[in-house]
């Protein structure tokens, strides 16, 4: 089954227009290499596969003279094995002939990120990729991508049973053959149980000495466990908004597991059973917040809370206005306390309330409760 993610493909194609270097990030099996290679199908096209021998050979002798000469769309796949091309990147992309195009696909943001941002400001776009979001597949799929999580390969299995066995051997593969590709040297199994109690820590607040208790280690042992997972893009940390307020605000971030399918598998649920276990609340927020922020394109996003009790569960600029989320799981949300306080002390233009019926309706003057399905009509 081949679905076709035209809003994505638009975007990344328009990029290769208005950039000379457009870079496309997200996790391993995400689906990055595949849409590259359809945006590449009618035009001139050279590709470079990083994890290739014979590709790294061809670069690593004098990468200027095999890439200078090139022209049409050069596309250089998991670009972050070899960090040594962003500069000769940015002299390519300043020659005014336009002879060439670059777009770069890379799994590792910080390496990535640092050394483009540093070499190639103002030359380069960056696009965040998730596996699929509900605009992909049609917004009435949702419980099925909740279930399986985004990744291709997981969500496209024809059973439940392959979709958690495929899971279980991404985890495996990352942790064992992907995390020392990046230069990490860390036992997979060490890292496995930091990843799985994230898992049992998803939506909640990070606490660093509680961690660092659990796996025997110190305080930035443990953070930069968590950093290496977020970097891969299989852990989100969602950074507190501070307002200037007469209120004690939380300072630390939240931590997800960002597909909703590899939470379920950390968990060891099945077909089903996150419905009857106690994070069920806590993977509907994450499932939510993953696809607010895939659809919308948001890079920057905040969740508030207060030692107070006031919370908010994601805070967004869209189209110049404040936005506010809340993402609850049952099945007629009413308004709260916290709802208002949010209203009032974030100066919030509206706020969301995202539930899993189908009824969207009012609670207030701007604050209006909506299923998840509705969600694209934002847009």
């Amino acid at each position: 089954m081949f679905i076709d993610r035209k809003i994505l493909k638009a975007q990344i194609e328009n990029s290769i227009k208005d950039f000379p270097v457009t870079a496309l990030l997200g996790p391993r099996q995400c689906g990055k290499t595949t849409i590259a290679r359809i945006i590449s199908k009618n035009i001139e096209c050279t590709f470079f596969d990083l994890e290739d021998p014979s590709d790294v050979t061809a670069l690593s002798s004098s990468p200027m003279l095999a890439l200078e000469s090139l022209t049409g769309l050069v596309i250089l796949d998991e670009v972050q094995r070899m960090p040594e091309l962003f500069p000769i990147l940015r002299v390519l992309a300043d020659r005014t002939d336009g002879k060439s195009k670059f777009l770069i696909l890379g799994s590792a943001s910080s390496t990535l990120v640092r050394g483009v941002s540093e070499s190639l400001a103002g030359r380069i776009s960056f696009i965040d990729m998730s596996g699929f979001n509900l605009l992909d597949l049609g917004v009435s799929n949702w419980k099925k991508l909740w279930l399986k999580g985004s990744f291709p390969d997981s969500y496209l299995s024809d059973t439940d049973d392959r979709s958690f066995k495929w899971r279980a051997n991404f985890i495996r593969t990352f942790l064992e053959r992907d995390i020392p590709q990046f230069g990490i040297s860390i036992p997979a199994n060490s890292l496995r149980r930091f990843w799985t109690m994230v898992g049992h820590y998803h939506g909640q607040i990070w606490n660093g000495s509680e961690f660092a208790r659990s796996i025997g280690a110190s305080e930035p042992t443990a953070k930069k466990y968590l950093d290496i997972l977020t970097d891969a893009y299989v852990v989100r940390q969602l950074l507190p908004w501070h307002e200037n307020l007469k209120k004690r605000q939380v300072k630390s971030p939240k931590v997800y597991v960002r597909d909703s399918g590899i939470l379920h598998s950390l968990l060891s649920l099945e077909k089903g059973q996150i419905f009857s276990h106690p994070k069920l609340g806590a993977s509907w927020e994450g499932f939510v917040i993953e696809q607010i922020l895939d659809i919308f394109s948001i890079r920057e996003a905040y969740f508030w809370a207060t030692h107070g009790g006031a919370e908010l569960d994601l805070l967004v600029n869209l189209k110049g206005k404040r936005i506010g989320f809340e993402v609850k799981y049952n099945d007629a949300p009413a308004r709260t306390r916290s709802m208002i306080s949010a209203m009032k002390d974030l100066s919030l233009h509206y706020l969301y309330v995202i539930y899993p019926g189908n009824k969207g309706y009012n609670l207030d003057k701007n604050i209006r409760v909506m299923g998840i399905e509705e969600l694209s009509t934002m847009l």
